[in-house]
């Protein structure tokens, strides 16, 4: 019986031949991701340990991205735990360069790797065909010290996408119009598998975007098929594939999906549930008192250009905080050298160090009681960016850009 790409990837990674869904693997991992939101927790734990050791240090990755720089003297002690740590082990470490995904999808990521990353937006790694899921501390620990953790072999959606995005519609409003199509608990313990002609249309970033997202239907991962797009990029970040695995032709799918590119229209996710997705002209009036472009799911340069090309020549809303935050530093510094920060400064938007702000909603930019964020951030649940009662939308970079210039949501044909 044949195999889709997720089950060829365990099956490497466990060293058997043919593995079904409903198994379970024990399994090899290739990398190992933390960031500052549990690190803490990992270390504490480790140091409890009777027989602490690392199996391979060089297979882990840890990350300061979510208080950037620190907020308060409770995550400063976090950050120097996860820092001296880090140190004393010769871990890879990285303190204000970036949102973790982005760093590890410049750095770090390859076709065919199995990797757990410490966020539960780690399945953003099957843009380039790795199967990247998010773990708790503990199983962090566990695969850290052995090196090895093991795994349910999931069923597989199958997405064939055909046509083109229209003008002005992105990769986030396909996403958010997959994600209420199927439901957020559409894909639950499942890969979300992407493939078809219509791929080829899609660019890395945008590819990046929609496996990140894929958790918010439940999806244990995401992948897309490799393809010239994939390798060119690996290529030109100085990585080769550790395996390039298609879908077998006879590979079992729990359901396949035929999506029509073309047909896909601006979308807005409406409080409080990432499936509650309707048209954003639906949405159109609604006002907003903060504006979030930035996150791992966009805040790469592709975004920037698309919110800049909408906002430049025009002013930020008086009554509208408008933040904007590069995904890392080498997109801060690309940015910078288009010339789009300072579009952005001159119409009044708030341009911070990349780090993951709003989004997580612990630090900078948090909204109060009854207001109202418009975010290209990855969830939009209950006092996700601050207050128990304020409300989150979620849009494109291109209506999260016109929503701050109108101080309300609008669509980038509006402003």
């Amino acid at each position: 019986m044949g195999m889709t790409m997720a089950e060829k990837i365990i099956a490497a990674a466990a060293g058997v031949s043919e593995v079904i869904p409903g198994d379970i693997q024990t399994v090899t991992l290739d990398r190992l991701m933390s960031n500052d939101g549990t690190t803490h927790l990992t270390i504490d734990m480790y140091e409890k340990l009777k027989n602490p050791r690392i199996a391979d240090v060089d297979k882990l990755v840890w990350i300061v991205d979510h208080n950037v720089p620190c907020d308060s003297v409770k995550t400063a002690a976090s950050h120097k735990k996860m820092r001296d740590f880090a140190k004393a082990h010769g871990i890879t470490f990285y303190e204000g360069a970036g949102v973790c995904h982005q760093l590890m999808m410049e750095n770090h990521v390859t076709a065919g790797e199995l990797i757990f990353g410490a966020d539960s937006h780690t399945c953003a790694y099957g843009a380039v065909g790795a199967f990247g899921t998010g773990v708790g501390c503990t199983d962090y620990l566990y695969a850290m010290v052995t090196g090895k953790s093991w795994l349910l072999v999931p069923e597989t959606l199958r997405f064939n996408l055909t046509g083109k995005l229209p003008k002005g519609v992105y990769a986030r409003d396909l996403i958010l119009t997959i994600i209420g199509q199927i439901g957020a608990n559409g894909a639950n313990y499942m890969a979300m598998e992407f493939g078809g002609e219509g791929l080829k249309t899609l660019n890395m970033s945008d590819r990046i975007a929609i496996c990140n997202l894929c958790v918010e239907a439940g999806a244990k991962t995401a992948l897309m098929e490799v393809d010239d797009i994939t390798l060119d990029y690996l290529k030109a970040h100085g990585r080769t594939p550790k395996h390039v695995f298609k879908s077998d032709a006879d590979a079992e799918f729990a359901k396949i999906y035929d999506i029509n590119l073309s047909t896909i229209r601006p979308i807005v996710a409406k409080p409080h549930f990432v499936d509650s997705v309707v048209e954003a002209k639906k949405c159109v009036g609604t006002h907003i008192d903060e504006a979030f472009l930035g996150s791992c799911n966009n805040g790469r340069i592709e975004d920037l250009r698309a919110g800049a090309e909408v906002i430049k020549g025009k002013k930020v809303h008086p009554l509208v905080r408008f933040l904007v935050v590069p995904a890392s530093q080498a997109v801060y510094q690309q940015a910078l050298e288009e010339g789009l920060l300072q579009i952005f400064m001159e119409a009044g938007a708030i341009v911070m160090n990349p780090n993951c702000s709003v989004c997580w909603g612990s630090c900078q930019g948090v909204i109060g009681e009854n207001e109202v964020l418009i975010s290209t951030g990855t969830r939009n649940f209950k006092g996700r960016a601050g207050h128990k009662d304020s409300f989150v939308y979620l849009a494109s970079a291109a209506t999260v850009a016109a929503s701050a210039i109108k101080g309300e949501i609008a669509t980038a044909d509006m402003v």
